[in-house]
């Protein structure tokens, strides 16, 4: 619960706490924990009512729309005919994507940024950048990627 907390957080809180309730402290937090203790009972009693009226064993997760659809209402048979139209258009689109992909890594591949270079293996290395040093190493052009 108080995983993104530092100790000095829950400290500087608990002494504020203290300054706020002052001698109520203890009462406000047995309230507290009373109130907890009281809303967690409504809703396990919630949940066995609503259990207890449809007749079947039902956990909180099982209200959610869709997994109540597919639990009480479809067989696993009815779920797959439903499923089995989808599948083959996810396997079509699933393989187009990885298609595409293959076709982008090997433009990536060409071009290499990296390295300065544009096009395949066979086009000429970049010439000697004619520094102010009279160096002549190869410039390294850096790409701000944020800036295109």
């Amino acid at each position: 619960m108080f995983d993104n907390l530092n100790w000095w957080e829950i400290g500087a809180l608990l002494l504020l706490a203290l300054l706020i309730f002052g001698e109520r402290l203890p009462s406000v937090i047995s309230d507290g924990l009373r109130m907890l203790r009281s809303l967690r009972a409504m809703a396990r009693n919630a949940t066995s009512d609503l259990s207890r009226e449809l007749g079947t064993d039902i956990k909180l997760e099982d209200l959610h729309p869709k997994s109540f659809i597919r639990k009480h209402l479809l067989s696993e048979e009815d779920e797959a005919a439903l499923r089995r139209p989808l599948q083959s258009v996810y396997n079509e689109v699933k393989k187009d994507l990885t298609g595409i992909k293959s076709e982008l890594k090997e433009v990536a591949d060409a071009a290499d940024l990296r390295s300065g270079t544009t096009g395949s293996a066979s086009s000429p290395a970049p010439a000697a950048d004619p520094s102010p040093n009279g160096s002549g190493t190869l410039a390294r052009r850096t790409f701000d990627a944020d800036a295109t």
